[in-house]
């Protein structure tokens, strides 16, 4: 435990609530600061939920406290991805399985539900406290000490460990950056993302909800996922310039005339287009890049605070959790001392957020330009053929990722040498047999 049995969260989102539970678990008396009032009380912010993908990673940091199954309870299962390929008005579907057996299945949630939900495992324990609308204006890392803005005005405080998990745009890291204990790289794509929503027709789903909607558009593209009220919560990722972007469209006429055009069969489906359109935020996505995460082995970020990726791969919260579940390992593995537990959590952890960084990336060009494609399709048809004819010497990178915990570094490394010979397969070079047979030879 800590000298004075103090530790400090900084941010009261899904990481800061999940890791507050771990360590109270752990017998350490926590502080959980954060500078929104209590979400439970005022609800969410308008257009900016972005609905998460709740996968095995995440499932697993939750399982691990009790938490699964109370959370699954309100999530919705997606078993494949629903393209939405053509632009004529009945919208050609195409559903693309994630799994080769067809069963897995991915978790639509709403981010304020479980924020909820953590929020509220996080306060249980006696040993948790959560203190609201304070906001971090100072840290100095060689003491602990932290300063608070609060409507009653400064608060100051000590903390013998901080933990930044304050998201992408982390005060911790700034402090930290402010005091030379980091340096950071910032990159944002040249794209934005805006929500839209589709409620319940008669009371049920206006698109099948065991999918996650995708409707290719070359340059851009839209997605849509299920939520227990039977409503959809879609989500534009446009160019923030250009003639085909959120800047384009600056009237009502506009923006019904753009959406017809490239989105025809869910036009009767937003009954408020052009109000959410034009009300609802651009939101940035970017990557965050810092190094060290951690400062003096006290002071140390987790989540987006430290690595925050852009959300093509689903795995941004899912990511997080898993550093939660990585730290507990190292204070484990270090008999509770966080002054290696920190230094060893950022050596251990780097190489991974670093391959999911690259490959959410990798996720957004094939989402928005090749879903639609048939040597995507062909290639998709072969890898689920080489999974079940070689069941655990051969899996998709998609299947790793979100189906299991192996580390994002090494699914990075064995998916490179299994693309080659499905490339070879994809591309003609070998027949069915014939791959399964040349992998069996390298394998």
């Amino acid at each position: 435990m800590t000298a004075n049995g103090d530790v400090a969260i900084v941010g009261a989102g899904l990481t800061g609530c999940l890791l507050a539970g771990y360590l109270a678990r752990r017998g350490e008396r926590v502080v959980l600061d954060e500078r929104r009032p209590d979400p439970r009380l005022t609800g969410a912010e308008r257009g900016r939920s972005i609905n998460l993908a709740l996968s095995e990673r995440g499932l697993d940091a939750l399982r691990r406290v009790g938490l699964d199954g109370t959370v699954l309870a309100g999530a919705l299962p997606m078993r494949g991805r629903m393209v939405h390929a053509g632009k004529g008005a009945d919208g050609a579907l195409d559903f693309q399985p994630y799994s080769a057996d067809g069963e897995r299945a991915i978790n639509s949630i709403g981010r304020r539900a479980l924020n909820n939900l953590l929020l509220d495992a996080a306060q249980a324990p006696a040993e948790v406290e959560v203190r609201f609308e304070h906001r971090l204006t100072g840290l100095d890392p060689a003491t602990g000490a932290l300063t608070f803005e609060t409507p009653d005005g400064p608060v100051h405080a000590g903390a013998a460990v901080v933990l930044g998990a304050d998201g992408a745009g982390s005060a911790v890291r700034g402090e930290l950056l402010r005091h030379g204990a980091t340096t950071e790289t910032l990159d944002f794509l040249d794209y934005g993302y805006k929500e839209l929503t589709i409620p319940a027709v008669d009371g049920d789903f206006a698109l099948d909800p065991g999918a996650l909607h995708i409707w290719p558009r070359g340059r851009s593209m839209m997605i849509a996922l299920p939520n227990p009220d039977r409503s959809f919560t879609c989500t534009l990722f446009w160019p923030t310039g250009g003639t085909e972007s959120f800047a384009s469209l600056s009237s009502p006429a506009a923006v019904e005339q753009y959406f017809t055009a490239h989105y025809p069969d869910v036009v009767p489906l937003l009954p408020e287009l052009v109000t959410e359109y034009r009300e609802n935020p651009v939101g940035l996505l970017g990557t965050v890049h810092c190094a060290p995460w951690q400062a003096r082995g006290r002071v140390c970020l987790l989540g987006d605070a430290a690595h925050a990726i852009v959300p093509f791969y689903g795995q941004g919260a899912n990511c997080a959790f898993e550093d939660v579940v990585v730290l507990d390992r190292c204070l484990d593995d270090t008999g509770g001392d966080w002054s290696a537990a920190l230094p060893l959590f950022d050596r251990e952890r780097r190489a991974d957020t670093e391959a999911i960084a690259e490959m959410a990336l990798a996720n957004f060009t094939e989402m928005r330009d090749k879903i639609a494609s048939p040597l995507f399709k062909l290639g998709k048809r072969v890898e689920h053929a080489l999974e079940r004819a070689l069941p655990g010497r051969y899996v998709s990178r998609y299947e790793l990722v979100s189906f299991s915990t192996v580390p994002y570094s090494v699914v990075r490394r064995r998916v490179r040498a299994q693309h080659r010979l499905l490339g070879a397969a994809a591309a003609g070079a070998l027949g069915h047999s014939g791959a399964v047979t040349a992998f069996r030879r390298k394998s």
